[in-house]
């Protein structure tokens, strides 16, 4: 589907307007005759504009760019006249939980495909730990153990590569659970691509890999600290789900680390996982890419993973991110190369440019601050000159970025995690910037871990919220009519940074967890009888969970009670999964229909694999994959001291109950 002409124009006016804007900016507004660090401080601020409107244009343009013809975005189905290839499916684990590792290592084993025998599952262990040796027999699937790696998780994979040989290869993650489906959203565009280039070598380029959507069943600090699991998607979705799908139009997606299938030809032909930088994943998709072979995203969620919602945990895997994308452009020289061609080299730029973004959000929090507490004019501008310069073209191409951004996420939203990030990564840039590397990484620990130290996260936030409320009451105190109107723009981006200062510190706030294991929405069919009894009830679950799960029942001739033990049976498509179970918790609708909350035990390691693949083959549907526009930043703002004060209500109560 096509964008139609007027949306066209809207976009290229967006983009005319805030070019005329940059460039009234750049000659007409740097206060030169200023003192040296208010002009540093300017030409800073000019500086971030510019990159900020580049990256919005490289956007727009891609969403312009989209091609008008989705063939080629169409998975597939398998071709019944061409054999299948042999695929390596790799788990690289390095120290995670053995319990972990094995809902992965199951669910492989689920994998689809049109001759199984031709799947090879292959846990890649650089710990040669006895324990993953085990669980990998038990599953009947090879593992490859090594000691002494000193090359991180690149190391592993090479070590693993180097005793396969399939034609294509799969990589996991230990946390990153894959579908059933996953093979027949991959293998088919290659067999289509194979077809192509024996067809017409000359007008095609090969395949090197198609990066599927990063998808987490557990919503991320952002949806769970502000109490927004039913309202905003994952933080991550916007680039997996919108931004690489764009990169992909462009046969120059990226390579995200996990849930990936690789032409085993192209990462042989680059020389295998890179082993000097820590983002091995950004860094081998680019040069695939360099090396002529396009790549591919895919827009449905064929994994899923954990994403960590402890703020130490978040700033450490980010930290470990932006410096290693920074070490990877500089390994590629990705400004000078002559080898990379232009629309890659516009992505790469992109994306490196996007690890500056913190450092110029902490130079927009911190202008009009300078100005309304010391009277510091970075901008050198008539009020009404600037509102007819600035202002259309400001509007219009925000307006066109939440158009161009799709219903993932908006650009207000946007603003607020870039708000979220910047106290904690724009150091770690500069740092990289200047090739001072960081001593030790570790991989990003996924379970919840909170402790006092915790809480010192939020000083940047609450000390930038603070001084920006001081502001704006500092600069409107005592004015009136025209000075408020002439002071308008500082006040409006004063209120705004302080909008997503309160989002951060809401966030920096933390939320206790109560569940040990999450909920995924799963209606399957099913029997239990209580104990001591001979009838049968027919069940509805609504959700399931590792340890339980939720169901109905229409039948009324037995109601079970609370505690009641019971057996049961569900069913995995014809496969009967048996277990015991207790009743915890029963809920009474006005309607009079009972749903029943129970833990349930497993009878056999058997039933167990099938339930786990109930509960892991699919995206976690109780979380949004849209952002809900009717639910605005105040609307979320009310609701998050809303709840934040019904917990204060409730700790003062229980503390006055027991005084």
């Amino acid at each position: 589907m096509g964008m139609s002409r007027k949306r066209k124009f809207v976009y290229f006016i967006a983009i005319g307007l805030s070019v005329l804007y940059l460039l009234w900016r750049i000659f007409f507004t740097i206060p030169w005759g200023t003192n040296l660090p208010v002009l540093i401080f300017g030409l800073a601020l000019v500086i971030s504009e510019v990159v900020s409107n580049l990256t919005a244009y490289v956007l727009i343009i891609f969403r312009l760019l989209e091609s008008q013809s989705q063939e080629d975005f169409i998975i597939p189905d398998y071709d019944p006249t061409q054999p299948v290839p042999r695929v390596d499916i790799l788990i690289v684990t390095h120290n995670e939980d053995v319990e972990l590792l094995q809902k992965t290592i199951n669910a492989a084993t689920f994998i689809d495909y049109p001759e199984p025998e031709k799947v090879n599952i292959v846990v890649c262990d650089d710990g040669n730990r006895p324990e993953v040796a085990t669980l990998a027999a038990k599953y009947h699937v090879q593992y490859i153990g090594m000691e002494g790696n000193h090359e991180a998780k690149s190391g592993n994979i090479n070590h693993a590569l180097a005793q396969l040989d399939a034609p294509l290869f799969a990589l996991f993650d230990a946390d990153m659970i894959p579908f059933s489906g996953f093979l027949k959203d991959t293998v088919p565009i290659f067999l289509r691509n194979f077809r192509r280039l024996e067809e017409d070598p000359d007008h095609t380029k090969p395949l090197g890999f198609i990066q599927t959507p990063q998808s987490f069943y557990n919503a991320d600090i952002f949806q769970f600290n502000l109490f927004s699991e039913k309202i905003v998607a994952n933080e991550q979705d916007f680039f997996s789900r919108d931004v690489n799908i764009l990169n992909g139009h462009n046969q120059t997606a990226l390579f995200t680390g996990s849930n990936a299938m690789f032409l085993r030809k192209a990462v042989d032909e680059v020389g295998g996982f890179p082993t000097d930088t820590i983002t091995e994943d950004f860094e081998l998709g680019s040069k695939i890419n360099i090396a002529g072979y396009s790549s591919f995203a895919t827009t449905q969620a064929q994994s899923s993973g954990t994403t960590p919602i402890d703020l130490k945990g978040v700033i450490k895997q980010r930290t470990r991110w932006a410096r290693g994308v920074i070490q990877s452009c500089q390994n590629l020289h990705i400004f000078t190369n002559p080898k990379i061609p232009l629309l890659n080299r516009i992505i790469l730029i992109n994306t490196y440019l996007y690890w500056w973004s913190f450092l110029r959000r902490l130079i927009y929090i911190a202008a009009p601050i300078l100005y309304a507490l010391f009277k510091f004019q970075v901008v050198n501008a008539n009020f009404w000159v600037l509102m007819i310069v600035w202002a259309p073209g400001y509007f219009l191409l925000h307006y066109v970025l939440n158009d161009a951004s799709s219903e993932i996420r908006n650009e207000r939203w946007g603003e607020v995690q870039e708000t979220f990030f910047a106290p904690y990564l724009f150091f770690p840039v500069i740092l990289e910037t200047l090739r001072i590397r960081a001593k030790h990484f570790k991989v990003t620990q996924k379970k919840v871990s909170f402790s006092i130290k915790d809480k010192l996260y939020i000083l940047p936030y609450f000390f930038m919220w603070l001084v920006t409320l001081i502001a704006i009451v500092k600069f409107n105190y005592g004015k009136w009519g025209a000075e408020i109107m002439v002071g308008s723009v500082i006040t409006f981006w004063l209120m705004m940074h302080f909008i997503n200062l309160s989002f951060c510190v809401f966030i920096a706030m933390g939320r206790n967890v109560y569940r040990n294991a999450e909920r995924f929405d799963r209606h399957v069919v099913g029997r239990i009888k209580a104990t001591g009894t001979d009838h049968w009830l027919v069940i509805h679950t609504n959700d399931v969970s590792d340890s339980g799960l939720s169901f109905t029942t229409k039948d009324v001739t037995q109601v079970l009670k609370d505690q009641q033990a019971f057996e049961g049976v569900i069913f995995h498509g014809k496969v009967p999964i048996h277990f015991t179970g207790k009743i915890i918790r029963l809920i009474q609708n006005d309607a009079g229909e009972v749903t029943y909350g129970a833990t349930i035990v497993m009878r056999a390691q058997k039933d167990r694999n099938h339930y786990m693949q109930i509960i892991y083959d699919g995206s976690n549907g109780e979380l949004p994959k849209e952002q809900d526009a009717w639910v605005t930043p105040f609307d979320e703002l009310n609701m998050n001291l809303t709840m934040r004060l019904r917990t204060l209500e409730r700790r003062v109560s229980v503390f006055r109950n027991r005084a």
